[in-house]
């Protein structure tokens, strides 16, 4: 089906509604992890409940969950034969701290010059509003969609999409798709639209090592006693070799060779060894060799450091041979690992190279599958096609290097693999003071959606 130049014309003649729209949403405080903003969040959910309801929805409901509540809704007019589109969002946002930072209140959606200022401006209510806008925009302008669609707009991945699991489990079938449109990834810049077809999962440890059964003396035991910190920081070393390629046993074995398109398609990413030099402060790069950076974190697994602790670590000096040294180490992982058989390395590593002076514990703290969308598949070359329409250039396709929950949880449950996008930016100070949505970047983005319902 081709496109409704009715329903384009209707996004472009409404933008100004639609702004004051995304202003009322971002002007609620819907801070999930905050007990006192809990009526906020709910009214968020009441919120989007409404929108739905006004373009025309049917069978919106806000369902409870042990914590925030998730809202549903559905239009199913297209009938069996043809596709059905979950569209995912969440409503909630970040905390605003340091509020000292704001240059403006981060719940009053201010507009200056081309962008809006507010907490959850671009992460993610701006992405849900533009859904929103875009569906609209069809029912409005042709009285029905090409496509079912589902919606799943949820109140809590601010905070980990802690109960959306047992939720989607618990509605299988209600949530069955065979996509899901999630517009809660970004853009590389303004003029470079994307789409991210993979996500890397994670593995999640706090290792401790322990010594002697209570700090001691360093001068009377230091030589004679296998120092914790010291033991630990061996163990760690020795995790990686000196290109950086890591040493658990059989860490590597089903992880997926790039295919010569991947490559060239990760070639295509505009950022370059000096951005990220740049972009960090370091003074070189680091990592395997033979993998470009955009490789590295997205398509190669990591095994990285994150907290280190032991002995006396307080103003001035304490020479003590510490009792206990603890570390908390992540793995992200891509397909097609399995998070439990990582564990499963990490303990066989352990085992291997742990010397007998000290005994060692290891926790499993979190767990996350990866998840990967082909670039062939019929979803993605519809959101192509779309962005391209409106860009005027082919979009770029990034993996990213992090783990969004809802992608791995509706794959695992339901079936459906995610697209992902987004017209947010990387400037746009997501979780930072003075969080902002671009908005000519934003416009284009209901126009992209739009064109992606009918190209799907």
């Amino acid at each position: 089906m081709s496109v409704s130049q009715n329903a384009i014309a209707y996004v472009r003649s409404n933008r100004e509604r639609f702004l004051n729209e995304l202003k009322e949403l971002v002007a609620i405080p819907s801070i999930s992890t905050l007990d006192e903003n809990k009526s906020d969040v709910q009214r968020a959910a009441e919120w989007v409940a409404a929108q739905l309801r006004s373009i025309g929805m049917d069978r919106v409901q806000i369902m409870p969950t042990a914590l925030h509540p998730v809202v549903y809704g559905e239009w199913l007019g297209a009938g069996k034969s043809a596709p059905t589109v979950m569209i995912y969002g969440h409503y909630d946002v970040q905390p605003v701290d340091p509020i000292e930072l704001w240059s403006t209140d981060p719940f009053k959606s201010e507009v200056r010059g081309d962008y809006l200022f507010g907490r959850g401006g671009s992460d993610m209510k701006g992405q849900v509003v533009a859904s929103i806008k875009a569906v609209e925009a069809i029912m409005k302008s042709d009285g029905k969609l090409p496509v079912n669609v589902k919606w799943l707009v949820e109140g809590e991945e601010e905070i980990g999409s802690e109960h959306l699991g047992d939720f989607i489990k618990a509605n299988k079938k209600l949530l069955a798709a065979d996509y899901c449109l999630n517009p809660d990834a970004g853009m590389i810049a303004s003029d470079k639209p994307t789409i991210t077809t993979g996500l890397r999962g994670l593995a999640y440890f706090e290792l401790r090592v322990f010594g002697p059964d209570k700090d001691l003396h360093s001068g009377l035991f230091g030589g004679t006693i296998h120092n914790p910190a010291q033991a630990l920081a061996e163990l760690i070393a020795g995790m990686h070799d000196k290109n950086g390629k890591i040493t658990l046993p059989g860490f590597y074995d089903k992880v997926r060779k790039l295919s010569k398109k991947e490559h060239e398609d990760f070639k295509r990413l505009p950022v370059k060894d000096k951005d990220l030099i740049k972009m960090t402060g370091v003074p070189a790069l680091w990592g395997e060799p033979q993998f470009i950076p955009a490789e590295r974190t997205g398509a190669r697994p990591t095994l990285e450091v994150n907290g280190l602790l032991s002995g006396f670590t307080g103003q001035g000096s304490k020479t003590v041979l510490p009792a206990w040294a603890m570390a908390k180490i992540s793995c992200r992982l891509v397909p097609d690992q399995n998070p439990e058989e990582v564990e499963k390395q990490f303990r066989a590593y352990l085992k291997k190279n742990a010397p007998k002076t000290i005994k060692w514990e290891l926790k499993n703290l979190h767990n996350a599958g990866a998840a990967l969308t082909a670039t062939d598949s019929a979803g993605v070359k519809a959101l192509a096609q779309a962005l391209e329409t409106v860009w005027g250039k082919r979009p770029y396709f990034k993996r990213e290097g992090g783990s969004i929950g809802s992608v791995v949880l509706l794959q695992k449950y339901v079936g459906a693999d995610s697209i992902l996008t987004g017209f947010g930016l990387p400037d746009d100070n997501v979780h930072s003071p003075n969080e902002r949505m671009h908005l000519p970047t934003w416009y284009k983005g209901i126009e992209a959606l739009t064109h992606f319902f009918y190209n799907f």
